[in-house]
């Protein structure tokens, strides 16, 4: 239950001196116990990377848990970038450490030498299948590597050198045998080194100038001249072609600052977007002064598109004035595709229009495409013709709109083909299904005049994914495919349209996930359900991935609704330890992270998927459920109401949400009332701290990389719009660091030393401790070595689940009665 307040005047800043003592000294990771660690040693399933041509896939092995000497590399950060000097690539970057290719339908699993070590990045397909490219990272470069389809043979190309530091810096030509890249500069020098005093102070004037925005920590920014050097040094790239067949490799123009190189689909110019100076040291590098070109393939700049200022003033969830977003039309030889706001970047504007979309043939004039009454989100460019979906989006009602347009006949008015909100998963139509081009570039695939879209397909008793076709005439749909309940069955790419025959990757409860060929049959009878497939159909399984976290499968699960107070349907997915006896009443562990709506419909929709093969990764609460626990997963946390003022009753909400979640897992029979805790990520943190601080309902809570004080990012946090300075009241009561008299049920804080989010701050859980422990509270604090804001390293994820097992430990599972 919520507990009222007491009359006290709290200002906008915590004022109190807080005495506060040396923290113990650092301590060595620890382990969970060994049942977790047997799951956490289950390697990471393949990824299935499918050929243009449908002939091959590409299975890459992911690395699920980093080591923490990962981290422990060198980085230089600014302006938005994590940097590794010595290799010149992503401090942190995705990575592979196994590929194997199979063919389909028929082929068996080739696996591909790699060096010892690698540490490949996802292989990128040419458009004729026939061969792939990707990174391998090591100490010290970047390498380039191909790979051969019909052999499964790769080898490096020597004396290239990628630079990646702003971005993937591989992609192939229009001929499908050349590569065009970033490399790192032969003769840039020797890097910059920091001085070891300082030449003056660091100074910022506004000059009385509005600038409301997110506030970034200070280390992620250029605040000196050596991180403007150093920034300089390590983003600027040499363009060039590479000849896969020969290694030969030819330079593009000079080395620079380039954010974005893509080349036009007929290969013969390319668009470039390269930074100029003065660099800012308050703002990330997507907002620094950008001139915008086209070239052609020797590097000779044949126009500037755009020469876009400093983005200083950009308004909160706005767009930069002046011409934004450039790129190729995919389905035109060499036409650029933009959008400028109408609105002066200001989202929230009452307007007719918020954006225009424009376009321009090479040699020929801009024209207007078409208009946007809200912010424009995204186009989609349909395979054959002119057509194409445009997607506006009106943030505010959470809504959003895709309409078809005839870019090659603008006198027809485009035809909405959904308008719903952005929280309506029952409703949802799926996304477009896209085709890889001949000329390597993506379009929505089109078939006899019908289009295709898969989506997740949520329903009230869990999702079903689909497959669907859309008549681009009638605009009427067709339902293809859809899961059976039992499974959980994904599309994931097309094969053979004439045959009807696609992938899509299979998982059950008891089932991992694995890659299917399935192939549309008869029509069946045509009082088909609502919803459900008008098509039968067969399938059979290509790959043969197996269980590798056995001891998972002895933890049941199952989806559980129920509603609060005032109406608003909920649900959470429950599980239970091995081994339970019906009606055995359990310490318990509720996970949330909540989410805003402005329908209260929409926010009572089930997004979960019961029925899927249970995978627990990183540090996942269910994981306590092999220690005696039941946890209550992906527990539904709506605020219900306005945008602008649905954080007024963020309080009051969780709490109800909490109440009727616990009410409910009573009343199964399950919880233990007396013995019930919380916990909560980055948003999930901030409502785990105000829970424990205006309810009762919990006996501990662990909350993990969150923010507790608002007045340190006055202009909105999560959806909260308003500035702090216009909601005083709101921002000032959901900052639990403010209240931390109140909270007088254990808290384990936990946050990673290097967190780059910018409201997440690593002060922030700082702070919160020594508010807590100032005011005589049982808290603890856990500074995780060089993680952000989610937790990479094995060591981490092992720490944290140690930590968060034995806290629930002492106050929840061993609590006396209240």
């Amino acid at each position: 239950m919520l507990i009222n307040d007491r009359s006290t005047a709290i200002g906008f800043f915590l004022t109190a001196v807080i005495a506060v003592q040396p923290l113990a000294a650092q301590q060595t990771y620890q382990h969970p116990p060994r049942e977790i660690v047997e799951v956490l040693d289950a390697p990471a399933p393949p990824t299935a990377i499918v050929s243009p041509t449908g002939n091959a896939l590409i299975l890459a092995t992911p690395v699920r848990y980093r080591p923490i000497s990962d981290l422990a590399e060198p980085m230089l950060r600014g302006a938005g970038t994590r940097i590794n000097p010595r290799n010149n690539g992503s401090h942190l970057f995705a990575y592979n450490v196994a590929l194997k290719l199979q063919q389909i339908p028929d082929g068996a699993e080739v696996a591909i030498a790699l060096p010892a070590g690698a540490r490949v990045t996802e292989p990128r397909w040419n458009a004729t299948g026939s061969m792939f490219a990707f990174s391998n990272v090591t100490a010290t470069s970047v390498e380039l590597w191909i790979g051969d389809a019909a052999t499964a043979k790769v080898h490096r190309i020597d004396g290239v050198r990628l630079n990646p530091s702003l971005g993937y810096s591989i992609q192939w030509m229009a001929d499908q045998k050349t590569l065009l890249v970033k490399t790192v500069p032969e003769q840039r020098g020797t890097p910059p080194s920091e001085s070891g005093a300082p030449v003056g102070p660091r100074i910022e004037d506004s000059s009385g100038v509005k600038s409301a925005s997110s506030t970034y920590e200070a280390v992620e920014l250029l605040k000196t001249p050596y991180d403007r050097e150093a920034f300089e040094y390590y983003t600027a790239a040499q363009l060039a072609t590479v000849d896969v067949l020969s290694g030969g490799v030819t330079k593009i123009g000079d080395p620079a600052v380039l954010t974005k190189v893509v080349r036009s689909p007929d290969g013969q110019y390319l668009l470039v977007e390269r930074l100029r100076t003065p660099y800012s040291s308050m703002r990330m590098f997507t907002r620094f002064a950008t001139e915008v070109e086209i070239w052609d393939t020797s590097g000779k700049k044949i126009e500037t598109l755009a020469s876009q200022p400093l983005a200083e003033q950009v308004p909160v969830d706005g767009e930069r004035i002046g011409p934004r977003d450039h790129a190729w039309r995919p389905t035109a030889p060499s036409t650029i595709v933009w959008v400028e706001a109408l609105d002066e970047g200001d989202t929230y504007k009452k307007v007719p229009y918020h954006d225009r979309v424009m376009v321009k043939p090479m040699g020929g004039t801009a024209s207007e495409l078409v208009r946007t009454e809200q912010r424009f989100d995204n186009i989609s460019w349909i395979e054959r013709g002119g057509l194409a979906l445009v997607t506006e989006a009106d943030y505010d009602k959470r809504w959003f709109k895709t309409s078809l347009i005839d870019a090659d006949n603008r006198t027809v008015a485009p035809k909405v083909l959904w308008s719903l909100s952005m929280d309506d998963g029952y409703h949802n139509p799926g996304e477009p299904v896209l085709r890889r081009l001949p000329n390597g570039f993506s379009a929505v695939r089109e078939f006899k005049g019908a289009i295709f879209t898969s989506g997740e397909g949520a329903t009230p008793a869990g999702n079903r994914p689909f497959l669907d076709r859309i008549d681009l005439r009638t605009l009427k749909t067709e339902r293809l495919f859809r899961s059976s309940p039992e499974n959980l069955e994904s599309f994931v790419d097309w094969i053979n349209l004439s045959t009807m025959t696609f992938l899509t990757r299979r998982e059950s409860i008891a089932d991992p996930p694995n890659i299917y060929l399935r192939t549309l049959g008869a029509t069946l009878p045509a009082k088909t359900a609502e919803g459900e497939a008008r098509y039968r159909s067969t399938s059979r399984q290509l790959t043969h991935f197996v269980d590798q976290a056995t001891r998972i499968r002895q933890i049941s699960k199952r989806l559980v609704t129920y509603q609060r107070p005032d109406g608003v349907k909920l649900s959470f997915t429950l599980y239970l330890p091995p081994g339970y006896q019906a009606g055995t009443r359990l310490p318990t562990i509720l996970w949330a992270y909540p989410l805003d709506y402005t329908d209260p419909n929409a926010a009572g929709q089930v997004a979960a998927a019961p029925q899927n093969y249970t995978t627990v990764v990183g540090a996942s609460p269910i994981f306590l459920a092999l220690e005696g626990y039941a946890v209550l997963d992906q527990t539904a946390m709506p605020v219900v109401g306005p945008t602008e003022t649905a954080y007024d009753t963020f309080l009051e909400q969780i709490v109800a949400n909490a109440k009727a979640a616990i009410d409910k897992a009573v009343e199964l029979g399950v919880t233990d009332r007396d013995r019930v805790g919380v916990i909560g990520h980055s948003h999930g943190a901030l409502m785990t701290v105000n829970l424990l601080a205006w309810s009762d309902l919990f006996r501990a809570g662990v909350a993990r990389s969150g923010a507790y004080n608002h007045t340190l990012r006055p202009f909105g946090f999560q959806n909260e719009r308003r500035t702090l300075y216009k909601a005083s009241d709101t921002y000032l009561k959901l900052s639990p660091l403010l209240h931390a008299d109140r909270i007088k049920t254990p808290l384990l804080i936990i946050h990673g030393e290097r967190d780059n989010n910018p409201g997440t701050v690593p002060l922030q859980s700082e702070k919160l401790f020594e508010a807590v422990r100032g005011v005589g509270g049982t808290v603890r604090l856990v500074m995780l070595p060089l993680e952000s804001h989610g937790y990479l390293a094995r060591e981490s994820v092992e720490h944290t689940l140690y930590e968060a097992l034995a806290w629930f430990d002492r106050y929840v599972k061993n609590a006396a009665p209240r």
